[in-house]
């Protein structure tokens, strides 16, 4: 969350000539509701389910620059499945990085606490070895979405 996935992600798209799918605005669309209701209506373990039926489908498909969300992490046959048919790559940013790139959001379930910057350090913390299983980082801290875009570019050249 707050590392630059989806504008990255459409600066990618756009310099490459494919399409771009952000998977939670996806899930908002087919759910007809935005996720923070998703997650108090139905909880997180349900989004979890309907973020990994999307992941295999998008894995699928040919041509896509896809922004998952940050939790894509949290059940692995998501990262392998997306690495089976195409490249991964994951984005880094500090916790005081992704807090001002948030803190205007409420569009955030996982962040609708006192302490956002703790509750940050908290999901990094936990996630960290699995974002740190993929190979491919780049770091977006006081970068543009381009700059990032064309870091990721250099790794397919």
């Amino acid at each position: 969350m707050g590392t630059g996935k989806s504008v990255t992600g459409r600066a990618l798209a756009e310099r490459l000539g494919r399409e771009f799918v952000d998977m939670d605005t996806l899930v908002e669309e087919r759910e007809a509701r935005p996720i923070p209701k998703i997650f108090a209506d139905s909880g997180e373990p349900y989004f979890r389910d309907l973020e990994r039926k999307l992941a295999q489908e998008l894995a699928a498909r040919k041509n896509l620059v896809i922004a998952p969300g940050g939790g894509i992490v949290l059940n692995p046959d998501n990262v392998r499945d997306f690495s089976a048919t195409g490249f991964v790559f994951c984005l880094r940013a500090t916790p005081e990085m992704i807090l001002r790139r948030v803190e205007t959001d409420s569009n955030r379930p996982l962040l609708q606490v006192e302490d956002r910057l703790g509750r940050i350090r908290d999901l990094l913390g936990r996630r960290q070895p699995l974002y740190d299983a993929i190979p491919l980082q780049i770091e977006t801290d006081n970068k543009t979405a381009g700059q990032v875009a064309d870091e990721i570019l250099a790794h397919f050249r």
